[in-house]
């Protein structure tokens, strides 16, 4: 039994991450901030959002005992971050200052590893914040990696489809060509293993464009070389795969993809048990909780969904309260209109806002999408809402709402690759795309040679005006 207990939908960009510790959730988006919530009620922490990289963030993730949390973006940078407070802590940057795709934190916190678009992986010393080696791993973009729970050896997924085998020295112990012949996108080893007979055992997954999810069995018997051994593969959905993870126990195994489904197997037995369909748009993220049965997973519709595993979450209070929106499908109504929304859907999109202690109130008023559209300050206050603090957050998710609904949002290719905001004066890069002039001149000052889109070398710095991008987007303003 799986059911979706929050939807989140603070960011303004689309999500690229997100990971548990024992008592937050946080979530990553190429909007360049990363947003922290408490497990126990999913309200934001005052602290957050946290604001820092230059651009996306890419990849985030926690320590194993929950105090750090870290985070790497397109700016080249990884940002340890204190969980409880959100200070900046400290900061590390790729030698080369290449884009950082992906970045992991070894279960016993000694060694930070970040994997880079130009093919290599940098690793430093977790306490020092000393970098022990940059090495070339790939001829591709390094975008997957996870460290073994034992600590001692990681695996890279690039581009080209490959699988790699590395000991903390950075070098390759075992080299899987081809695991996805379309390119691997994510990577994750089971949080335990098995010794018997001197023989250690892992489990790992993976997935790729070839939209197929697979379980492999990676091993070392002792004074013998490393294997990998194909366990499952995995076929529930139709698209490619972006994200996968194991749960605590290592006995259920999430991914999500550009099918815009989420699906959950048993990872020993490889048998598909829910597919998952809340999203508007491609899955981008896939995290389970160290505890509690929780599951979060990011999709580039912005949103965040948080679900119910099986037996092994413990209905809190703050959950309880949420039993209006229990057993519907949360984003149904977004594709409707506000004022075509029933009395059922405003009290959903309350439960979603974090505006649980409303949904009595707009019940008992038999307040539908209508009303909502046409609420004022005098309005509100005729509902009987005491506190000023509460009025004002109804009227401004009510504005969002509106704006969001109006079509107000920039088309996505009016939005530079690199910032992720509307352009102001479009330029055209050696490799075909348009970007904001001063964000591809500042890329390629910082000795970035290459496309941020393609990562391939850029046969020329030259940068053309794209007139007729710059018209559109100017029509376009004057249009809102």
């Amino acid at each position: 039994m799986v059911s979706l207990i929050r939807a989140i939908r603070d960011h303004t960009d689309e999500i690229s991450c997100c990971a548990f510790s024992q008592s937050a959730l946080v979530t990553g988006s190429a909007d360049k901030t990363l947003r922290v919530y408490s497990t126990a009620d999913f309200k934001e922490l005052p602290f957050s959002p946290l604001t820092g990289h230059g651009y996306g963030v890419h990849r985030c993730c926690f320590s194993s005992c929950g105090s750090y949390l870290l985070s790497c973006s397109t700016d080249g940078s990884i940002i340890v971050w204190s969980s409880e407070t959100g200070e900046l802590l400290s900061a590390v940057e790729h030698p080369g200052r290449s884009p950082l795709r992906v970045c992991a934190l070894a279960p016993d916190s000694c060694l930070l590893l970040a994997g880079a678009c130009d093919g290599t992986v940098a690793l430093w010393d977790f306490p020092s914040k000393t970098l022990r080696r940059c090495a070339a791993a790939s001829e591709a973009s390094i975008v997957a990696c996870s460290f073994s729970p034992c600590s001692q050896v990681f695996v890279t997924g690039c581009t080209h489809g490959d699988l790699k085998l590395w000991d903390d020295h950075i070098s390759i112990l075992l080299a899987k060509k081809d695991a996805h012949d379309l390119g691997v996108t994510c990577c994750s080893f089971a949080p335990h293993f098995k010794i018997e007979d001197s023989c250690v055992e892992l489990r790992l997954a993976s997935c790729g464009q070839d939209s197929l999810l697979k379980i492999w069995i990676v091993s070392q018997r002792e004074g013998t070389a490393w294997t990998m051994m194909l366990l499952h593969i995995l076929t529930g959905q139709t698209a490619p795969v972006l994200s996968c993870a194991f749960s605590a126990d290592g006995e259920l195994v999430v991914s999500g993809s550009v099918d815009k489904s989420v699906t959950v197997y048993d990872a020993n037995l490889g048998t598909l048990l829910h597919v998952l369909k809340q999203h508007d748009r491609y899955v981008t993220a896939v995290a389970l909780s160290p505890a509690f049965g929780l599951m979060a997973t990011g999709s580039m519709d912005r949103s965040v969904n948080v679900w119910k595993i099986g037996d092994g979450y413990e209905e809190t209070a703050a959950e309880s309260q949420q039993a209006p929106c229990q057993g519907r499908k949360l984003p149904g109504h977004s594709r409707l209109l506000l004022a075509d929304w029933t009395e059922e859907d405003v009290q959903s999109w309350l439960c979603e806002e974090g505006l649980d202690e409303l949904v009595m109130i707009f019940k008992t008023n038999n307040i539908d999408g209508s009303e909502v559209n046409h609420m004022s300050k005098e309005t509100v206050a005729e509902l009987g809402i005491e506190s000023v603090g509460l009025r004002g957050r109804l009227l401004r998710k009510i504005e969002a709402l509106k704006a969001e609904q109006s079509g107000s949002e920039a088309p996505d290719e009016f939005l530079c690759p690199i910032t992720r905001e509307l352009m102001k004066d479009p330029v055209i890069a050696a490799d075909g795309y348009s970007y904001e002039r001063e964000s591809i001149e500042s890329w390629i000052r910082g000795k970035n040679k290459t496309s941020p889109m393609t990562n391939l070398p850029l046969r020329t710095t030259l940068l053309t005006p794209n007139r007729s991008l710059k018209m559109a987007i100017t029509r376009w303003k004057s249009s809102q």
